[in-house]
């Protein structure tokens, strides 16, 4: 049995790692696509949706008269790109979190995963999450699942806006300051090893996600430890 990995912080990314990317490409995008023009119409004043219209406008060289409908089209391009623009993810997040809010919306986490947090937890590690989709989005995904409300677990929710972009070194370093503990002390779980890679950079563990059915099942994670599941990641808090 492969010895524990010392670890104060366990830090998971959600798609493909604790959620089928299923759950975001097909339960998530279909119920945000129809409702992103409806939501900036009917939040024209929210400073959130303000700055997220505007961003898409300077990002896709849109000009300052660009209405609803070709903000739209923009959003829909970058969702069936699967392209993790910030101001795309912002408006998505607001959606989502109404939808977890009318329990419209559920999150099914791989059968594995709760136990190990839970574990985590218990072994008096810290949770935190690290994903491309907003802070907001994150909190509601876990807010209603299929094992109930999971909020109580994490401490703290980590985006490309507060940390950065997932696969450059310095998000990490920028985490490893907010959690307060030395770079070796956090554990990072992924599907993706170029986010591993990042990770390892500025000096984290890292433990691959390669789940069968999943994108990068088949993946090259190097020098990186995989496994298939969570049930196979132990830790042990230095003392």
């Amino acid at each position: 049995m492969t010895a524990p990995t010392p670890a104060r912080w366990v830090v998971i990314d959600i798609e493909g790692t604790v959620t089928p990317t299923s759950q975001v490409h097909r339960v998530l995008y279909d119920y945000a696509r129809p409702r992103l023009g409806p939501w900036i119409d009917a939040h024209p004043h929210d400073p959130q949706v303000r700055a997220a219209v505007e961003a898409v406008r300077a990002e896709a060289g849109l000009g300052a008269e660009a209405g609803t409908a070709a903000i739209v089209e923009v959003l829909h391009g970058w969702m069936d790109a699967d392209r993790k623009a910030t101001p795309l993810k912002t408006l998505q997040g607001l959606i989502w979190q109404q939808g977890y809010a009318d329990r419209e919306l559920r999150t099914d986490l791989f059968a594995d995963v709760v136990g190990a947090l839970l574990q985590f937890r218990e072994q008096r590690a810290g949770l935190a999450v690290f994903s491309s989709g907003s802070v907001a989005a994150q909190i509601a995904s876990f807010s209603h699942t299929a094992d109930g409300d999971l909020r109580h677990l994490f401490t703290h929710h980590f985006d490309t806006v507060n940390a950065g972009p997932k696969r450059e070194a310095d998000s990490y370093r920028a985490m490893t300051e907010v959690l307060e503990t030395a770079p070796g002390d956090v554990l990072f779980a992924s599907d993706v090893p170029a986010e591993l890679d990042a990770a390892a950079e500025a000096g984290w563990r890292t433990v691959g996600l390669a789940r069968p059915g999943e994108p990068f099942a088949d993946a090259d994670f190097g020098a990186h430890r995989t496994v298939t599941t969570f049930d196979d990641i132990s830790i042990e808090v230095p003392a």
